[in-house]
């Protein structure tokens, strides 16, 4: 029984001892060393530039004309640029309507023949454009005649004519250089 009772003692002693042991701290020391490569890349997101067009208002009707604008934006540089044109149907139109509000229809036509288009549509309606203060059969005749004045003045005046009817060495020269050239494609 003494061997236990000793053996008792001993073992409340470690058992003492290793509790208060247990309040010290553990200390390690150790040291390390970290070498890192790479590349690093930072993103900045940011509002694109921006040309803006210029504003070229055309709400006045009166005026006849066409605002056009427009831009271009590149990261480096940027350009807008406006115009405005001036539209040619338009000012017809504003004529000839000025023309019949102050009475002068047959100038009102007039001025509305001065296209092409309608010039055509009068003659194939039967209702001719006048010509020179004549209106109706009057004013087709005339613009026949007109016509057969302008092809009559054409061939006249034609080039190729007024090198045929130059004088004689130009002819020799023409008939030279016409027959070297058959001659070199002959060959």
């Amino acid at each position: 029984m003494r061997i236990l009772l000793l053996f008792s003692l001993v073992l409340i002693g470690f058992l003492i001892g290793s509790l208060a042991r247990a309040d010290d701290p553990i200390v390690t020391e150790s040291t390390s060393e970290v070498i890192s490569t790479g590349t690093m890349e930072t993103t900045v997101n940011s509002p694109p530039p921006s040309a803006i067009s210029p504003n070229i208002s055309n709400s006045n009707s009166d005026l006849c004309t066409v605002g056009v604008a427009g831009a271009v934006q590149t990261q480096i540089l940027g350009i807008s640029a406006g115009t405005t044109f001036t539209e040619e149907n338009c000012l017809l139109l504003k004529k000839a309507s000025i023309m019949y509000d102050m009475g002068m229809r047959v100038s009102a036509v007039s001025i509305m023949c001065s296209d092409k288009t309608v010039f055509e549509a009068m003659l194939n309606a039967g209702t001719p454009c006048p010509k020179d203060g004549l209106v109706g059969d009057k004013a087709r005749l005339a613009w026949e005649m007109q016509a057969v004045e302008d092809q009559i003045e054409y061939e006249q005046n034609s080039p190729v004519r007024n090198i045929f009817d130059g004088n004689t060495e130009t002819k020799i020269g023409l008939g030279v250089i016409i027959s070297t050239l058959a001659f070199l494609l002959a060959m």
